[in-house]
């Protein structure tokens, strides 16, 4: 586990930009917080880094969009989702395959129906207007490796 804090969404942009660099094809990425505490910021700032140009907005109503860069990045966002049968219809293990990485917003909602190999981000309100408590877990094999790489990219951002 590896704890952050960020003091803008510019800030939470920028952290979250270093993770991307650590992306590889099929990662799974959850994201975790309150209404407004940055997972769209954290996600725009991911798809910058895998070079993607187009506006990353928050799919609340559509529940996924796609953007090509680096690797195709699948943006999901499951606040609406009631049911964990309705996740079927997301169509999620084509989604986890090829060479894309996907980042679930409110991702703890549906851990049942996920593999249990991700990255979870949980972004909490810090004491100060713009500041983020982050806490990086890593949940199955596939980030174990690089957790070492994100401890030291992201050491400017370490609370200790």
């Amino acid at each position: 586990m590896f704890n952050a804090r960020t003091n803008s969404a510019e800030e939470t942009q920028q952290l979250a930009a270093c993770v991307a660099d650590l992306a590889v094809a099929r990662d799974l990425i959850l994201l975790v917080g309150d209404l407004g505490a940055g997972k769209t910021a954290f996600t725009q700032g991911f798809g910058r880094s895998l070079g993607i140009t187009d506006a990353i907005t928050s799919p609340t109503f559509t529940l996924a969009k796609e953007y090509s860069g680096r690797l195709r990045l699948h943006h999901l966002d499951v606040y609406r989702i009631e049911e964990l049968e309705e996740v079927r219809d997301l169509a999620l293990p084509e989604l986890l395959e090829g060479e894309s990485v996907t980042v679930i917003e409110w991702g703890d909602q549906i851990v049942p129906a996920l593999p249990q190999d991700y990255l979870e981000i949980r972004l909490e309100y810090g004491s100060k207007e713009n500041e983020r408590n982050i806490t990086i877990s890593l949940v199955g094999t596939s980030w174990k490796e690089r957790m070492a790489q994100i401890t030291k990219i992201l050491d400017r951002w370490s609370v200790r």
